[in-house]
């Protein structure tokens, strides 16, 4: 990563990519907590999920998301999808010469961070639960952890339909953090952008003794770091956030207000003219 600093560079953009629209839960962490800060927000929802994807499909759809992000002239890359997070971050970190970061990292600092008897849990979608990207991460850390991973599948449709308090997503979420709880997790990481929303009817289930860790707030703090680090930070006011999608824009806008926490300005759909795979 040899990006330096430079006259212009702060007041260029972050760019923040996600397969779909669970990444707006990072954006809005990342508005709450860098509310200088332009953000550029690519959601690649026309080939959403990427969990279902080979690995070497998942390089090539994020190399591709990427390019159209770089394009735009940003000054920091943020992967908010785990499964990009997992397979392509570690393969263009080296390539790209741009600073980036994914979700994964910040949470499970976090969450070794919290714990104090080295036993976390973790909660995603059944693809990055079965990468082993959380488990990894965490052992590379701390080889003593004991790392206990559920996949909990009902909370994506959940949040995109809005049931996110009441009686439904309760014993839902009872259900699956059940087991975590009897493994005697005392720090739980949402390892997917997703879950953000179900975030009070999943803290009531765990109860006051389990550390919940965010992995969109601690992105958006990692964030917050790596830009002072760089002397990339925006000092002058900005904010302003502009969303590309490359399918179903009213779709998007419906639900992507909720996950943003406020209305959504403007969705555009690519044209397909545009987008970086048909540059070659």
């Amino acid at each position: 990563m040899n990006t330096a600093p430079g006259q212009g560079l702060a007041t260029r953009p972050i760019g923040v990519f996600d397969s779909g629209i669970g990444g707006l839960t990072v954006v809005r962490a990342l508005r709450e907590r860098l509310p200088n800060e332009d953000i550029v927000y690519f959601g690649d929802t026309a080939r959403v999920p990427y969990g279902t994807k080979s690995a070497e499909t998942v390089v090539r759809f994020s190399r591709e998301c990427f390019s159209f992000l770089v394009r735009r002239g940003i000054k920091l890359l943020v992967v908010a999808c785990n499964t990009a997070s997992a397979i392509a971050l570690p393969e263009l970190r080296g390539s790209l010469q741009l600073p980036m970061l994914g979700v994964i990292e910040p949470g499970v600092s976090a969450a070794l961070a919290a714990t104090r008897t080295r036993t976390v849990g973790v909660v995603g979608t059944a693809a990055t639960m079965a990468s082993g990207a959380y488990d990894r991460c965490l052992r590379a850390a701390d080889p003593g952890v004991t790392v206990v991973q559920s996949a909990c599948p009902l909370f994506v449709p959940l949040a995109e339909e809005g049931w996110v308090e009441g009686e439904v997503p309760r014993l839902v979420a009872r259900r699956y953090l059940e087991p975590l709880i009897k493994a005697g997790i005392d720090t739980l990481i949402l390892g997917c952008t997703h879950y953000p929303m179900l975030r009070e009817v999943i803290a009531e289930a765990l109860g006051p003794r389990i550390c919940l860790v965010d992995s969109a707030e601690e992105t958006a703090s990692a964030t917050a770091s790596l830009l002072e680090r760089l002397g990339l930070a925006r000092a002058e006011h900005g904010g302003a956030c502009r969303v590309f999608v490359t399918d179903s824009a009213p779709r998007f806008a419906a639900v992507g207000g909720a996950f943003l926490g406020g209305r959504l300005e403007a969705v555009t759909v690519v044209d397909q003219s545009d987008l970086p795979w048909y540059e070659r």
